[in-house]
This record gives C-alpha cells, sequence and structure tokens, in this order.
C-alpha cells in the first residue's frame, strides 16, 4: 500500500508562466538544489559527529567493559553510518522537498533511519570480527537520532529564515478558502524546502472578504488574507504571485478551464489537486494487470510485531510515569479537593477501539455542578472549569490519569483522542474510521491545537496518523509532545 504522506507532492502544475515567474522558478530551483546539497552534507557531518559524541561520551563515563578504539577507527564508522543514513533518506524520499503535517514524518525518519543504518551496519562489524561494548552501541542508537533530530529542525529554521529575505521563494495564490485550500496552504506552509509561499486566498464566498485563514499547527503564528472573487485575470495580477492553487475539489470542467484561462491571461502557472476526494478517504494499492493499471481499496492492518511493541511500550512507559509523577499526582489531588467540592478524579464513558466502551480517566477541572456529558470547553474563560482547572489544562496535566487506561488497555500512549458516546453516535462513515485504531493520550491533532473545531471536524489529523502509524511515528510523536508541553502552549 502506498499512500502519500502529504498533500504537497500532489500538486501539479500546468505550462502557463509569465517571464517574472520564470525567472522565480529558476531562481526557486536553484536554491532548492543548493539546500537540498546542504542538507545532505549536514546529515552526514552529523552522522559522523554523533558517532564520535557517543564514543567520547562512553569513554568519559568509563562505564561497562572499557574497551579502548582508535579515533581513526571511530571515524570511518561514523563516515560508515553517515553515508547509510544519507542512502536511506535518499530512499524514503526525505530530500524530495514535500512535507507533513506538523513536521512529524520529519521527525520520524530522524529516529528511524540512524538506527536502521546502525542495525545495517553490525552485520559488517561482524565479519571484521571486531569486538564492541554494548554501551557504546546503545550511547551511539541514542546519540545519533537525538542530534540528528535537533539538526533538522535548526535546518528547518535557517530555511525559513532565508525565504524571509526572499531566497528561493515564489509567492502563491490558493483559490478556496474551505477544508481543502486551509490545508493545502498549511502543507505549503510547512514545506518551506519547496519555496512555494501561499501570500493570498480568494474565495467567492462574500462573507470571508477581508478576513484571515489561520495554518493548521500548535503555534497558530501564520495566517493568509482572503480577498472576495470570482477569478479574473485582474484579480490574479493585482495578487503579483507566480502560481495559481486550485483548492476547490467540487469545481466543474468548465469552471476549472476557466479559471486556468484566467491565471493563463495573468500570466500565472495553475496547480490542482486530482483525485483529491479519492486520497482524503480511502485506503488504495494499485494493481498491474498486464499493463492495466487498477486502483484497489484495501483495509489498514497493523502488523503483529507493531502491536506488540506498542503494547509493550505502553506498559513500560506509563507505569515509569505512574512512579515518577507519583507526588505531583499526591499533590494535584490536594490541590483540587481545596479547590472545590467533589472527587479530584473525573470518570467519563468513553468509545474505544471498535466502537467498545470504557470508562477514562482524568483531573477534574470543571465544577462538580457542570453535567458529565457535554462538549469540552473551547476557551478557557469558560465558567465551568475551576482556577486549578484552568493551569491544568493549560499545561495538559489533567490528563496524566490516563495512564492507568493505558495499563489497562483501554488506550495508549498515541492515538486520536477518545470521545463521548453522543458525539460518536453522529459519526459519518469518513469520521468513523478513527475507530479503527486504540485511542491516545497524545496525538496529532493534540500537537495541532487546533481546538477552533471539535476533534472529529479535524479528521485529517487522526486520518494521517491512521494510514502512517508506525513505532518510530509514535516516538515521534511522543518527542513533539515534550516540546509542547514545555512550550506550555
Amino acid at each position: 500500500m502506498n499512500v502519500p504522506e502529504s498533500i504537497v507532492p500532489n500538486i501539479y502544475t500546468g505550462d502557463a508562466k509569465a517571464i517574472s515567474g520564470e525567472r522565480q522558478a529558476i531562481s526557486r530551483g536553484t536554491f532548492r538544489k543548493i539546500m537540498t546539497l546542504a542538507e545532505i552534507l549536514a546529515d552526514f557531518l552529523v552522522g559522523i559527529i554523533s558517532i564520535c559524541a557517543a564514543y567520547l561520551l562512553y569513554y568519559w563515563l568509563d562505564v561497562g567493559r572499557h574497551i579502548q578504539y582508535p579515533l581513526k577507527e571511530v571515524i570511518v564508522i561514523g563516515g560508515t553510518v553517515s553515508l547509510l543514513i544519507v542512502i536511506l533518506m535518499e530512499r524514503d524520499g526525505a530530500y524530495n522537498g514535500g512535507g507533513s503535517l506538523l513536521r512529524i514524518r520529519e521527525t520520524e525518519r530522524a529516529i528511524r533511519i540512524p538506527i536502521q543504518a546502525m542495525l545495517l551496519l553490525f552485520p559488517i562489524i561482524f565479519l571484521l570480527n571486531r569486538s564492541f561494548s554494548r554501551i557504546a552501541v546503545l550511547t551511539a542508537v541514542v546519540m545519533v537520532p537525538f542530534l540528528l533530530v535537533l539538526q533538522k529542525h535548526a535546518f528547518f529554521s535557517i530555511v525559513r529564515y532565508l525565504h524571509a529575505r526572499g531566497y528561493g521563494l515564489e509567492r502563491v495564490v490558493i483559490y478556496g478558502a474551505g477544508y481543502t485550500g486551509r490545508r493545502v496552504m498549511s502543507a505549503l506552509l510547512h514545506s518551506p524546502k519547496l519555496g512555494l509561499n501561499p501570500v493570498t486566498i480568494i474565495d467567492d464566498n462574500k462573507k470571508l472578504e477581508g478576513s484571515c485563514l489561520f495554518e493548521l499547527g500548535y503555534r497558530r503564528a501564520r495566517s493568509v488574507p482572503v480577498k472576495q472573487g470570482p477569478i479574473t485575470p485582474a484579480l490574479l495580477k493585482s495578487c503579483q504571485c507566480n502560481m495559481l492553487v486550485v483548492a476547490i475539489p467540487s469545481l466543474s470542467p468548465e469552471q476549472l478551464s476557466a479559471v486556468s484561462q484566467a491565471a493563463k491571461l495573468a500570466g500565472m502557472r495553475v496547480a490542482f489537486l486530482p483525485s483529491l476526494a479519492v486520497q482524503e478517504h480511502c485506503w488504495m494499492e494499485s494493481i498491474d494487470i498486464d499493463g492495466l493499471l487498477l486502483t484497489a481499496m484495501t483495509d489498514t492492518v497493523d502488523p503483529w510485531y507493531y502491536a506488540i511493541t506498542k503494547r509493550g511500550v505502553d506498559i513500560v512507559l506509563a507505569s515509569f510515569l505512574l512512579i515518577l509523577l507519583g507526588p505531583l499526582l499526591l499533590l494535584i489531588t490536594l490541590l483540587i479537593r481545596i479547590g472545590s467540592r467533589g472527587p479530584a478524579i473525573f470518570v467519563q464513558q468513553r468509545v474505544g477501539k471498535n466502537g467498545r466502551l470504557f470508562n477514562m480517566y482524568k483531573f477534574r477541572t470543571m465544577y462538580a455542578s457542570a453535567p458529565q456529558y457535554g462538549f469540552s470547553p473551547m476557551e478557557s474563560d469558560d465558567p465551568r472549569i475551576t482556577n486549578i482547572g484552568r493551569v491544568l489544562r493549560k499545561i495538559s496535566l489533567d490528563e496524566i490519569p490516563q495512564l492507568l487506561n493505558v495499563l489497562l488497555g483501554d488506550m495508549s500512549l498515541v492515538g486520536p483522542r477518545p470521545e463521548m458516546p453522543f458525539i460518536v453516535e453522529r459519526y459519518n462513515l469518513q469520521q468513523q474510521q478513527r475507530l479503527q485504531v486504540v485511542p491516545g493520550i497524545t496525538g496529532l491533532w493534540q500537537l495541532s491545537a487546533d481546538r477552533a473545531f471539535h476533534i472529529h471536524e479535524n479528521i485529517q489529523y487522526d486520518l494521517y496518523y491512521i494510514r502512517n502509524r508506525s513505532f518510530f511515528m509514535d516516538m515521534a510523536i511522543l518527542v513533539h509532545t515534550m516540546f509542547f508541553a514545555m512550550h506550555g502552549v
């Protein structure tokens, strides 16, 4: 099964170009090549530096069987690991310029691929009959992904910095301010290596004139202004852009042709999203029958080793966190009881995998008189929320008791958030796909903090996770969750 990881690589462009657009495209293309080479070099150097740093740390800590290795040999091993990392990154599409929802895929690669590279190196070391300390190897397994994740985030910031100063950037106008338009805008903003910067959104809805569309993401720092349509050559010229992205899947062929003609007259390239409805709602695989290509819908199935590993990690980490956070749990319990009447733990039925009901535990953040079932507060100043509850909600400490649900097997550390039965009863067929996997404490929706709508109304987060879930993606989401919690967003 081959599912696109981002909406961006599936944008197809037409042939209409202005002279200025041609120059800008060449500039953007050159910039992309330079930054791709720079990223490859950075990955290679970080691999070598990480292996050397892991060895020095092992040497200074002086733990385990202390084996000394010549520095030249350590550098050679680091270079071999780095070369394997670059090759695996290339095969995985890391240098193609696209992005993914909330950059989770980039972090997942930075964790998974170094470990794969070192596993490939072990047979070579065995054939060379070399002995290595297990502590040194374990240190390297932790050090290389850690430094590579930091390097990827630093590289992302550098590219953004250069784009902000006008290097390798092509201005884009998006037609359509609905769900698809917002996702296209966010995907372009989260994929800086592409160099496609959305600066204007055009929509035929008069009510949206003068408003702004915010990106999907937990910082919500960027927005794009909306102009009123319909599309005309004059309106497109006023935007001073090089490309028009059509983000309205319901356009008829006649309407699409008219929009394309207007873009051509304005000297702009045209981009569109083919078969968007199929990509959004189905899992597909391609079947080649004697040259006849068929697209078959298929179900998503977790490999047995992923299910076992995920459950093992859930039990180990949940147990560790409950022991580590024990004193904090007692303190929070005391503060809740002092702050308002009622129990410290709030119990509520939620819907889990395959529609199974279970009792979910949370620290109580609302007054005991508030209804047990109802839509969660969207604003922090909701009168139902207690004073201590506002603090707990802000830094997500109210979710800690769900570690008990993880130990019981009702939930996982990572997965779609479970919802209340009265909400699930209203699910459409697309939203029901959330119930295919075990719900989790944290996930993409929590990282997005896109809470202007309810969980099931932001289905793109859960669909992305369900399609791409793996052990390393779960680790990437946990890493992002730690940064998310530390920012206190």
